[in-house]
Order: structure tokens, then sequence, then C-alpha cells
């Protein structure tokens, strides 16, 4: 059983960084640098694999034909449109080849915000007030508070998101509409800012092997009147703008809580593996969820994921493994030891 383990072939699926120049900074904010990609690579051969790197590009297809892989590791956020995280899942869900994470629904359900939103709501998990914008002059809804906060829709890695992102009166909110449909193309979401500490929760694991690792605390070192936002500038350069709690200051019964309503939301998604979810506390101590992503950053040193594992005592390799251990199992193959 272990030779057999530790003999996988594994295709390490990704998108690359291209160095493009764009009309938006965070053109390429999804995507992995090869220092990440070889991070990843470096710890599944540590355990024995062989790795393929198979980019995720228009090539892919005829990769997976000269290469038998036995799994894929699948990072790769896809090349365009509202359901590109579920362009790998979708084609090797097609072909029968095991993969890593969540599959093409879960994922193309969570890179929708307003969908995501919509379905959990329905299970009674708190999230603010919000309306989804299609075009320029939608009417917008009258019982939305200021302050609001504007992200398009289906976006990852705070893409879309600057600091100007939360807004104070319609003037401000018709003047970040424009703006923003102008330089991404698609659907906004307007939400209800919630002012108060912000927190992000890691998942791992499947079934009751599922492991919900302590929240981190997202501390930003200087406050904007109570209005800081986890933005693309804020996260391009972490160390300058904030500092990472974990365990965070919060009595055992409301970090139960947190964790409590991370496990229901990996549970009602049906994510897999591995996932990570966004909330923020009110003043009255409600956790609102604000999203979730279940192709979580694995960049190390830099990315929340592998920040949260390691203050929970578990570092890099061993959570490259352990994601590569859970799918295995989901799939009845032989885990690496």
């Amino acid at each position: 059983m272990e030779s057999e383990a530790s003999s996988y072939r594994v295709g390490l699926a990704f998108n690359l960084k291209k160095g493009i120049k764009g009309i938006v900074e965070d053109i390429e904010a999804e995507y992995d640098s090869i220092d990440t990609v070889m991070a990843i690579k470096n710890a599944l051969e540590s355990i024995g694999c062989r790795v393929e790197l198979m980019e995720a590009d228009h090539s892919f297809l005829d990769k997976l034909r000269q290469v038998h892989v036995d799994i894929v590791f699948n990072i790769a956020e896809g090349l365009g449109g509202r359901g590109r995280e579920a362009h790998i899942p979708a084609i090797l869900s097609f072909l029968g080849i095991p993969f890593t994470g969540s599959d093409e629904t879960t994922l193309c359900i969570a890179l929708d915000k307003a969908l995501t939103k919509r379905l959990l709501t329905s299970f009674r998990i708190l999230t603010p007030k919000h309306q989804l914008i299609s075009h320029e002059g939608e009417r917008i809804r009258r019982d939305l508070r200021f302050p609001l906060i504007v992200k398009p829709n289906a976006e990852g890695s705070s893409k879309g998101i600057s600091s100007m992102a939360v807004v104070d009166n319609m003037e401000q909110l018709k003047s970040l509409l424009e703006r923003n449909f102008r330089l991404y193309g698609q659907p906004m979401l307007i939400e209800e800012f919630i002012p108060g500490r912000e927190f992000t929760v890691g998942v791992i694991g499947n079934g009751h092997e599922t492991r919900v690792f302590s929240p981190m605390e997202i501390v930003y070192k200087e406050d904007r009147d109570g209005k800081n936002i986890y933005s693309f500038e804020v996260k391009k350069d972490y160390k300058k703008y904030v500092e990472y709690v974990c365990p965070p200051d919060l009595s055992p019964e409301l970090q139960k809580k947190l964790m409590d309503i991370a496990g229901k939301i990996y549970r009602v998604l049906q994510c897999r593996d591995f996932a990570r979810m966004d909330f923020r506390m009110s003043k009255d101590n409600r956790f609102y969820f604000i999203e979730i992503n279940p192709l979580p950053g694995l960049a190390p040193g830099y990315s929340d994921y592998p920040m949260i594992a390691e203050f929970c005592g578990v570092e890099y390799n061993t959570v490259i493994k352990m994601i590569l251990n859970s799918a295995l199992k989901r799939y009845g193959m032989a885990p690496v030891m």
C-alpha cells in the first residue's frame, strides 16, 4: 500500500502570472507565481510523488493526452468568464481523472458572490444586506444603508476591491459603479458595509476528518474611521498595513460559534479537501459571512490559507500532503504516508 502511494504521478495544474499589463493593476491577481508552483511541486516530491507541471492554458488537453497522471493537484483559476474556476475540474471530471479540491459545481457557485449569498441565506447563514447590479443606471434598493462596499461579483483575490471600495453616499456609489463597469465588465455586488473586526477561517479535509482551523484575525495597523477593508493594495503589501492574529482574542464561545458557521458553510456548499472563508463581526458580536474561496491561494509566506495552517501548527509541506491525501481518500486511493 505504501509503495503504491509513494509512486503517484501527480499533474500540477496552474495558471501562471505572465507580467501582462492591463487597464487595471490587478489583472493577474488570481494567478500564481512560478515560486508558488515550485513550492507545491517540491512539497509533493518530498513525499515521493512524481510531478508533471501542467499549465492550464489552451494546450492543457494535449498535456493530459501526452502524460498519464494518477491525480491532478489543481490550483488553476481558469482563463476567463464567470465559470472559469470550473474549467479544469470540469475537464477532469469529464475524463474521469481524479483531482484535488472542490468540483466544478461548487467552484462555479462560490465564484458568484451573489449566488453564494442567496444559497447560504436559505440555510440561515447571516450575510450583509446586498444587491446585484447588472448594468449602469439600475435602480438601487431603498432599504440599503450607507456605507456600502462595491465589488465585482465574480472575482477573487480582492480583485476590483480598491481602497475606494467603501462609499458613503449615492454620488460616490454611482461614480464607483461607472468606473468598475468600465474596468471589469461584469455585474457588481453592493452590500452594506459591516464595521467591526475581520476574520478568515480555513478548513481542510472531508467528512468526519474535516478540520476547521482556528480563525485568523486581520488587524489593521491604521484605523480608517472603522472602514478598513482587505483590499488588493493591502494584500499586495500586507506587512505594511496589517497584522495577523491566530488564535484571535475571542471568548471560547464566540470562537466556537465562528468555527461552527465555517464548518456549516463548507458542508452546505459541498466543498472538498480545503477552502477558506471570510467574515466580519459586528459590534454586537454577530458574524456576517462575506465570501468563500474553495480554491484558496497556497503561496508560502504570503497567502492566508498556509498562514492560518502554520499558526495552527501545520507547516507548509504537511498542508500540501493533507490536501492531496484528502483527495486520494475520496477516490478510494491509498494516501501518501
